[in-house]
């Protein structure tokens, strides 16, 4: 690698990445009129909207939903000591509420408000947008590398 050329080290190609598909993702938000979205909230919603899902069936068997925010931290890739302040920002945006879960005093749930479910929909479909524009010619082959790669970086960064 030619330390003079940043282009040639793969984390500066991955931050530059993320910052402008954020930036993007951004404009397809607010195009969509979805401005109280932030890019930050979309890993939880979608670990939240994937768990409603299952909550549907567990109401059915008397079982409340929601998910602990340790569990929702986990399953989003956010630190622990990060959660509390992002789904306090879900909160405040009416995205989310709490409720504490009945078998752990000391623990809470984020549970999805309704305006967090009806917005499932809207949200995918810019995310889908903003996907397709972001990796217009790349194969779909290509595209299920480009994941794998990511996904062992993401392991090997932990």
């Amino acid at each position: 690698m030619n330390p003079l050329y940043p282009e040639d080290y793969p984390f500066f190609l991955i931050t530059r990445a993320a910052l402008s598909v954020t930036s993007m993702l951004k404009k397809f938000l607010t195009k969509n009129e979805l401005p109280e979205i932030k890019p930050s909230y979309l890993g939880a919603l979608m670990c939240l909207w994937a768990n409603d899902s299952m909550d549907e069936m567990l109401s059915k068997l008397g079982s409340e939903g929601g998910m602990k925010l340790t569990d929702l931290g986990r399953c989003a890739g956010v630190e622990p000591s990060t959660i509390t302040g992002l789904v306090d920002r879900m909160e405040q945006d009416g995205l989310v509420y709490r409720s504490n879960v009945p078998e752990d005093r000391r623990a809470l749930k984020a549970n999805l408000s309704e305006k967090g479910m009806q917005m499932r929909s809207s949200v995918l479909q810019a995310m889908d947008e903003m996907t397709h524009q972001a990796f217009a010619g790349i194969a779909p082959e290509e595209m299920e590398t480009v994941k794998k790669v990511l996904r062992k970086v993401l392991e090997n960064a932990k």
